[in-house]
């Protein structure tokens, strides 16, 4: 009956008014040309990692595989969110349809969520390249790489679709006012009138078996990757094999800090300024750090720019 009631409520709310990132009107130019700027800047990059790692045969490595659906993930969670945010920065109401914004927070939490397992499959791929070179294309045949990316892609689907419709079949009747820049998780259980109590806690299992177990993967592969490394007679080798983790490591700390510290506490803990500015750093300025991280540094990348531009 809960259900059934929440319903025919939620039938009468056809939209949502998205409050933004900020009430200063004085903010409000300065951030549309920031967020404009970072956004062009995040799409440029992940779509030119598609395309180079797509056309140059010789990026064509599981490496660069799980690279390029990295960049189609970040691609992905950073368009869901970035064009309507920037309508809050000049609309004086940021209106978002009830469907809009059920279709938008099953999309983020798609991509998101496959981004904490391609990051794992990238951790293992890069200890099997170090700890066993000789099996390197045997084990990450082309097979286990699609493999590994489709069961990211389809678990994080099964799970978004059930959170998203446990809470849009409950109750909104508190308000259809989201003190937030798009629809997520926990501006949507704060207008709920029902009990929340069992989403909290789907939401809570998901996220902390999503968070340990892709962290388990990548903390026991760099512990192989480590051991390996100091076995190394050649400081070379050891330099290469640091240049090649160091990259994904960075990406890893600041990702998985930040969804640690958005998910893993309680709703009652939580101060919606502190998560925005989360939300800001793990939805708009992580996509566009990994192309720079992963790509610019990377000579092999530079090369594929080269032979592109040549052609």
């Amino acid at each position: 009956m809960t259900n059934s009631g929440g319903y025919m409520k939620n039938r009468g709310m056809t939209e949502f008014i998205l409050i933004g990132i900020t009430d200063h009107p004085e903010l409000q130019g300065p951030l549309f040309i920031i967020f404009f700027l970072n956004y062009i800047v995040t799409a440029l990059g992940n779509l030119g990692i598609i395309i180079l790692t797509t056309l140059d045969s010789y990026l064509h490595t599981p490496m660069y595989f799980f690279l390029r659906h990295l960049a189609f993930v970040d691609l992905g969670y950073s368009t869901a969110i970035g064009p309507k945010m920037l309508v809050s920065f000049i609309e004086e109401k940021n209106i978002i349809s009830f469907n809009g914004c059920a279709v938008q927070l099953v999309c983020v939490g798609i991509f998101i969520t496959s981004e904490i397992f391609i990051l794992s499959a990238m951790a293992y791929d890069r200890y099997v390249a170090i700890c066993k070179p000789l099996l390197y294309t045997v084990i990450m045949s082309d097979s286990v790489c699609w493999l590994l990316v489709a069961m990211s892609y389809l678990y994080s689907i099964m799970v978004c679709l059930l959170i998203t419709t446990k809470i849009f079949i409950s109750s909104f009747c508190k308000s259809n006012v989201l003190r937030y820049f798009y629809c997520d998780c926990i501006p949507l259980l704060s207008i709920i009138c029902s009990d929340t109590i069992e989403i909290e806690l789907i939401i809570m299992i998901f996220s902390s078996i999503n968070l340990v177990s892709s962290l388990l993967i990548i903390l026991v592969s760099y512990m192989f990757i480590l051991v390996a490394i100091l076995r190394m007679n050649s400081s070379e080798g050891r330099y290469k094999a640091f240049s090649t983790c160091g990259s994904h490591l960075t990406v890893v700390v600041v990702f998985y800090a930040t969804l640690l510290f958005m998910y893993l506490q309680p709703q009652s803990s939580h101060s919606f300024d502190t998560d925005k500015i989360s939300s800001v750093f793990y939805a708009l300025v992580i996509p566009m750090l990994n192309p720079l991280i992963y790509s610019l540094r990377n000579k092999e990348v530079k090369r594929a720019l080269k032979r592109l531009f040549k052609k």
